[in-house]
């Protein structure tokens, strides 16, 4: 499968592009969220208030429903997701699919929980993120496998997404909501 560039792209490359790199999608999707979610907020915003908002889309969406979608993808397309990847199927497929589900519900629960759990709930999907992306890189040079889901714009969200919700993490951490802000919000 050859690289799609945006010169030649239609309607449904880029849907499948959309698609195909979900994940990347979705914390795109959280980013749009979470600053349309501040329109509403009082002005000027609080740092907090901004922390806040993009850290509860980012757990909602990248790390909640991409790791849904992961499980369901795993689980029950798991020929087209190894394909997709550039491996054979396994049982492996169907054990990363429920991995998938086991990060995906808290990340949901977090969109709306405390700052502690969100923490708690970041941490296996980073682990899980960063050592994939030393997997495709392991891979990319020992079994020269250049498949889209081993190097395509999978191996950049591997490491970009989870460098994102540590800085949201730091964000909220340095800045955390007031007692004042809490009731302003409501």
């Amino acid at each position: 499968m050859s690289a799609i560039s945006f010169s030649d792209m239609n309607g449904s490359k880029f849907l499948i592009l959309l698609i195909g790199n979900y994940f990347l999608t979705l914390l795109i999707i959280g980013l749009i969220a979470g600053s349309i979610s501040l329109l509403s907020k009082p002005r000027p915003l609080r740092t907090s208030t901004v922390a806040e908002a993009f850290f509860s889309h980012y757990m909602l969406f990248p790390i909640g429903i991409s790791n849904l979608i992961n499980f369901v993808f795993h689980v029950f397309f798991g020929d087209t997701a190894a394909k997709f990847i550039g491996w054979d199927n396994s049982p492996f497929q169907a054990e990363v699919g429920f991995a998938s589900l086991g990060v995906g519900i808290p990340g949901v629960i977090a969109f709306k929980a405390s700052l502690p759990f969100r923490f708690a709930a970041l941490i296996p999907p980073a682990v899980f993120s960063l050592g994939a992306a030393g997997g495709h890189i392991y891979q990319m040079i020992a079994a020269h496998n250049f498949s889209p889901g081993n190097v395509g714009l999978v191996l950049p969200s591997d490491i970009l997404i989870p460098v994102i919700g540590f800085i949201f993490l730091w964000l909220s951490y340095k800045h955390p909501k007031s007692e004042a802000a809490n009731q302003k919000s409501r």
